[in-house]
């Protein structure tokens, strides 16, 4: 005969003290008013940032007016005239020439080191691409005056010579008559921004679903394919982030920029032709400016801050109407 036996619930003592659950609640509330309080710190140095430096430029973008400081073209501090757009021309164009070298290159780098490359050679190559990033600018810039400028200008005029027939070729590619330039600026921010649009793309990569490539091959896909159709979709929003991360490093570019462009304030189609940029004019003239002078630079720094948020901006949009579209897909 089977007992049967039960067990009683244990009675909680009415006097029993429960001040941990409050404490508990208490310490909650604490830490998330401490990691709130964190993330506007961020917020609130961007205002303080935007609102200080606008008010010191102030006195030079209303010599010039908003819109003659942004779109003038000609830039002479002594006869108080201040017109930025060379130096924005400058910018975009050095910017464009090294995002259209660097994202190819690190998302190709990261592929390879995500799904060719053996174990033990991954990783001799992730710490070459992490020391790459540590390397400070100015030795990129020197290296690039000392060694690349005086070595490719033969080359640059070489590829000139060769595209002169060619209408549209002959005009961005024209006669280099010195190696510091657009095209030489915009190669050694793709160097710089490849390191890190290299790690973050490896990152990304790494978080997509072994059972999606496993599909993909399931299906009869081969390793492009796969890559194609699972890993590039699944991971373009954070590519865009990255390559937004490697354009900003390319835009607030100052030193090695400063020493392989040219340092001149014209505006030219040619890429083999001497020019200047937004940071690089800052870090020039800083340390000579005075009274109105300084404030147009730090209207530089303003135009440029401006620059990187509406493209900030755009690269969101871009990333939310690509997963929109997804998710439609995938419906």
């Amino acid at each position: 005969m089977t007992a049967l036996t039960t067990t009683a619930s244990p009675q909680v003592p009415d006097d029993l003290d429960l001040g941990g659950d409050s404490r508990a609640r208490g310490t909650d509330r604490g830490f998330r008013g401490l990691v709130t309080f964190a993330g506007l710190t961020v917020l609130i140095v961007l205002a303080l940032i935007l609102v200080t430096t606008t008010a010191r430029a102030m006195p030079a973008i209303g010599h010039e007016g908003l819109w003659g400081f942004i779109t003038g073209t000609r830039w002479a501090p002594n006869d108080d005239i201040f017109g930025t757009f060379p130096m924005l021309y400058g910018t975009l164009v050095t910017s464009l020439i090294g995002m259209i070298v660097a994202v190819p290159v690190s998302i190709g780098i990261a592929l390879f080191i995500t799904e060719v490359a053996h174990l033990r050679l991954r990783k001799y190559i992730v710490t070459v691409i992490d020391l790459l990033a540590t390397v400070p600018s100015v030795v990129f810039g020197l290296v690039g005056v000392l060694v690349v400028v005086p070595f490719i200008v033969e080359w640059y005029q070489a590829f000139s010579d060769l595209v002169s027939p060619i209408p549209v070729l002959s005009s961005l590619f024209g006669p280099a008559n010195t190696g510091q330039n657009y095209f030489t600026a915009g190669m050694i921010l793709a160097i710089m921004a490849i390191p890190i649009i290299t790690s973050i793309a490896r990152e990304v990569f790494d978080t997509v679903p072994e059972a999606d490539k496993q599909a993909a091959y399931a299906l009869g896909a081969t390793r492009w394919e796969m890559i194609k159709g699972a890993m590039l979709p699944h991971s373009f929003g954070g590519l865009v982030g990255a390559s937004m991360l490697g354009l900003g490093r390319a835009m607030g570019e100052t030193i090695a920029v400063a020493l392989v462009i040219g340092g001149a304030f014209h505006i030219s189609a040619n890429m083999f032709d001497t020019g200047n940029t937004m940071a690089a004019v800052i870090a020039q003239q800083w340390g000579e400016s005075t009274a109105l002078h300084t404030d147009a630079l730090v209207g530089i720094g303003v135009v440029l801050f401006a620059i990187t948020v509406i493209i900030n901006f755009a690269a969101r949009g871009i990333v939310r109407r690509a997963e929109i579209q997804m998710r439609g897909s995938n419906a």
